[in-house]
């Protein structure tokens, strides 16, 4: 019997190593990725049953990697590991199309279940490490201005997260394919959109919002 096949994100190759070791006896683990550009990069070479990726990841992070991926491949289950566990992520990583959310540190008990569980179109919402508690998916409070999202466009939110990772005007437009004025275009709209005044305050805004890793 032919075993699922699943692909791994996260940006430390240690735990990309740990997961697969984890994963191996129970899915074909058929690719790997280090940040989230390179993970839906991935899928022009590859389809996987399932992805589990990170929330804080460089370039694109494990969200607007998730919206992109649910917008092209649908049928992929997306199951996050991540060490952001607050209500607002796994609000943020549902919206996106999670059909899983599991705690890094509950990962060795409840990963293989909840990628087994997302591939029969059931939801899986990690426990409290220590407490037996659930994270219950309260959605009711999402709103366009929430976690992830400050009312800005995709195209925003992806130089949003580059200028904050230190990247300059000219990588920013390589690495998006637009002309250096458009990224200037996109940040002055950015910083009108949200109040700010200058790079030092994206950053401080990107990291206040979980965009990047403090």
């Amino acid at each position: 019997m032919n075993r699922p096949r699943i692909i791994i994100a996260d940006d430390h190759t240690l735990m990309i190593e740990g997961l697969r070791r984890l994963l191996e006896s129970d899915f074909e683990v058929i690719g790997t990725a280090t940040n989230g550009r390179e993970l839906v990069s991935l899928l022009d070479l590859m389809i996987p049953d399932a992805i589990v990726l990170d929330i804080a990841m460089p370039e694109l992070n494990g969200i607007e990697a998730a919206r992109t991926i649910s917008k092209s491949h649908p049928d992929i289950k997306l199951v996050f590991v991540t060490q952001q566990i607050d209500r607002h992520y796994l609000q943020a990583a549902f919206r996106a199309g999670a059909s899983a959310f599991v705690a890094k540190q509950s990962a060795s008990t409840e990963l293989q279940v909840a990628i087994h569980s997302a591939l029969r179109g059931e939801a899986y919402i990690t426990s409290l490490p220590g407490s037996g508690k659930t994270i219950l998916p309260d959605m009711s409070g999402i709103v366009a201005s929430d976690l992830f999202d400050g009312g800005l466009t995709p195209r925003q939110r992806q130089v949003l997260q580059l200028t904050a990772e230190g990247r300059t005007v000219k990588e920013i437009g390589v690495s998006l394919k637009i002309s250096p004025k458009t990224v200037e275009f996109h940040k002055s709209a950015i910083m009108d959109q949200l109040g700010l005044r200058n790079t030092a305050d994206l950053t401080r805004y990107a990291v206040s919002h979980g965009i990047i890793s403090a």
